[in-house]
């Protein structure tokens, strides 16, 4: 058994605790696992890997924290950044759970803003979409849940419009060609390209006219 001589705060970060164990300095921890610590208290060895678990735990969620203040992350993302930085899975996989439980890493929620923030700013079509969640480490069934929902028909047509505006002054045999490539580069199914290149350069000829 060691028993606690001192806690002390850390000189570089308040939020940390040095643990002196038997006179000698320990270990240091996040201050809201050590609050419940005491001086004069008895710790077994087993005690102290717990404690120092618990800790790693603590800086692994305050990481992702971070990492999440940015833009919602699948669970995946939350896995390989952790691992980066050198945390095992057993770490990992406690703070996912703590996450999940705080409603900040849910991948359907996840596929639905990347799919919604495509469509808005860069839209592409289902195939372009899909292998970008399954990159991101989404599943299969959360993808189709979420694919459902998407309009390829008015994105390709978003996407379509900003694209035209830089070749106009191409002759509309080229500028089909250009615009043909773009949307398919973007994941478009043929049929919806040609749909929505028909209809463009129909109403082209009719504002025109």
């Amino acid at each position: 058994m060691h028993t606690i001589t001192a806690l002390k705060p850390q000189k570089r970060s308040k939020s940390r605790v040095n643990v002196f164990l038997d006179g000698k300095f320990a270990f240091g921890m996040a201050f809201q696992i050590a609050h419940n610590l005491n001086v004069g208290q008895k710790l077994s060895g087993n005690d102290v890997v717990r404690l120092q678990v618990e800790d790693e735990v603590e800086k692994a969620h305050d990481k992702v924290l971070v990492f999440l203040a940015h833009r919602p992350r699948s669970e995946a993302e939350v896995s390989t950044r952790l691992a980066r930085h050198g945390f095992p899975d057993e770490v990992a996989q406690t703070v996912l759970q703590r996450l999940r439980a705080a409603d900040l890493v849910d991948d359907t929620a996840f596929a639905a803003f990347w799919v919604g923030n495509r469509s808005t700013f860069r839209p592409r079509g289902r195939r372009a979409l899909r292998a970008e969640l399954l990159q991101k480490g989404v599943s299969d069934k959360v993808i189709e849940s979420v694919l459902e929902d998407v309009n390829q028909q008015a994105d390709a047509r978003r996407a379509a419009d900003k694209r035209v505006v830089r070749l106009r002054d191409l002759p509309e045999r080229e500028r089909r060609r250009k615009l043909r490539e773009f949307l398919a580069r973007r994941g478009f199914e043929y049929d919806i390209i040609s749909d929505v290149i028909d209809r463009l350069m129909a109403e082209e000829y009719d504002n025109e006219d």
